[in-house]
């Protein structure tokens, strides 16, 4: 193994873009990988998935996970694969949702690839998919649950602490400590006031913050989440309509069933049948009992999350939801329609007009979700084009990620300004826009790093 025992950072992923987050901490010759994300989106990004890892997976001590969602710990699994043994450290809310996640992310890498075979619209004469379910529930075996603000020694001479960063359940921004030098990481923020999910706390002094910059470029519009979501329903469900939601399933949907539910109550939503068709999503709910100290939702609205929605588990249940009529909403994942079982109702209800797909969350570039956020009318799907006549509305109040403004307000927490600013996990008009206002409204420094780019701790002044 190549090493040095002077400390530095190399930018394996989210670098110039929204996804793969990977960061790659080396000193005294150990390796410390701080999360481990699949590449989403635009197929050069996710050919990045089937790349050689930039450096032997074996010769990695340990992994950080930030949070549970995919581009940050998707590649998890194709890494034990590859050799990794070490622990994978992060908060135990992060390992109840990994359990889900990443098996579910290997069935449907699977499922796509014998479709593919099934359907012959694969270049490749075997599909296969990077990994497997059994290859995900093998890795779950390396993780290590620890609690909010203990300080944790990950390998010889790095100290880890997680602190809590909103966002979802289990997500953490993280101080690691080697040689001297503080790096700290947002991994993905929360906002200040989220329907679910307390507020991230303080940013901790730190030598070199490394922060996400999803919605660098823009402002959240000050939105009631009820009030936007009402007249949809209320006027897709008067034409008979069917409204398909692709929802990520640990926060969007449990967030979207909550309001819903609130809707109902207070009679400003006609009672229309709803369906969680997500068996994660459904037990992800299921965790936000367990999890109480970093949410804010009562039990009662826990309990109406589950009663408002009729769950769906098996897929002949999911292929008769598509034979039936509107009105009726459909809660599916995944989030962005990059796979899963909503892709099946879009191709069912898409061509209908008088149908809606409602969109409620950040959409990376190369999606479909950004494709019809866009305003295209077809969608490649299933080896084919489908033709897409149902309104479609990009929701404003629905986003899990911190904006501009709150972004730059959690830098302010800190003590101290640190010496270098890197702006990750953002397209590269939202990461150079904040690197911008980091630089005017903070007097930081700061700048965007490159692909692969390796930088020298001690020399990031």
């Amino acid at each position: 193994m190549t090493s040095t025992s002077r400390p530095t950072l190399q930018f394996l992923g989210a670098a110039g873009t929204v996804t793969g987050s990977r960061y790659l901490v080396e000193a005294n010759g150990q390796r410390v990988l701080v999360d481990c994300g699949l590449f989403q989106g635009y197929k050069q990004l996710r050919d990045r998935n089937w790349a050689p890892f930039p450096v032997d997976a074996a010769s990695i001590d340990a992994v950080i996970l930030t949070h549970a969602h995919l581009d940050h710990s998707g590649y998890l699994p194709a890494l034990v694969k590859q050799g990794f043994r070490g622990r994978i450290h992060c908060t135990h809310g992060s390992v109840a949702l990994c359990g889900l996640l990443l098996p579910d992310s290997g069935h449907l890498l699977e499922e796509e690839a014998k479709y593919a075979a099934r359907k012959g619209y694969s270049k490749h004469k075997e599909p296969r998919p990077l990994y497997t379910e059994e290859d995900a529930r093998r890795s779950l075996k390396q993780l290590q649950g620890h609690d909010h603000e203990r300080e944790i020694e990950v390998a010889s001479g790095f100290t880890v602490r997680f602190h809590p960063a909103g966002h979802i359940l289990g997500a953490a921004h993280v101080s690691l400590d080697v040689q001297g030098q503080r790096l700290h990481f947002s991994g993905d923020l929360g906002r200040q006031q989220e329907s679910l999910m307390n507020p991230p706390t303080p940013l901790p002094a730190c030598d070199v913050l490394v922060c996400e910059s999803t919605y660098g470029n823009r402002e959240h519009v000050p939105i009631d989440q009820e009030a936007e979501l009402a007249p949809i329903i209320r006027r897709v469900a008067a034409r008979g309509g069917v409204i398909v939601i692709p929802a990520f399933a640990i926060g969007r949907a449990q967030a979207l069933m909550l309001h819903i539910a609130r809707l109902r109550e207070r009679k400003e939503i006609p009672r229309v049948p709803v369906y969680l068709n997500s068996p994660m999503a459904i037990n992800a709910t299921r965790h936000y009992h367990a999890h109480h100290s970093e949410h804010h939702v009562s039990d009662e609205d826990c309990q109406r999350m589950f009663d408002v929605a009729t769950f769906v588990n098996t897929v002949e249940e999911s292929k008769a939801l598509n034979r039936q009529r509107g009105p009726m909403i459909i809660i599916s994942a995944s989030g962005m329609a990059t796979g899963g079982r909503v892709l099946h109702h879009i191709e069912a209800f898409g061509p209908d007009d008088r149908n809606a797909i409602l969109l409620a969350g950040y959409q990376a570039g190369g999606t479909r979700g950004a494709a019809l956020a866009a305003g295209k009318r077809t969608l490649r799907m299933f080896g084919r084009e489908v033709p897409i006549r149902a309104e479609v509305v990009q929701l404003e109040g629905f986003s899990g990620h911190a904006d501009a403004g709150e972004l730059l307000d959690w830098m302010r927490t800190a003590p101290s300004a640190p010496r270098m600013v890197y702006l990750t996990h953002g397209e590269p008009d939202a990461a150079d826009t904040l690197r911008g206002r980091v630089q005017r409204e903070l007097g930081w420094r700061a700048r965007v790093p490159e692909h692969l780019e390796r930088v020298g701790l001690e020399d990031a002044r």
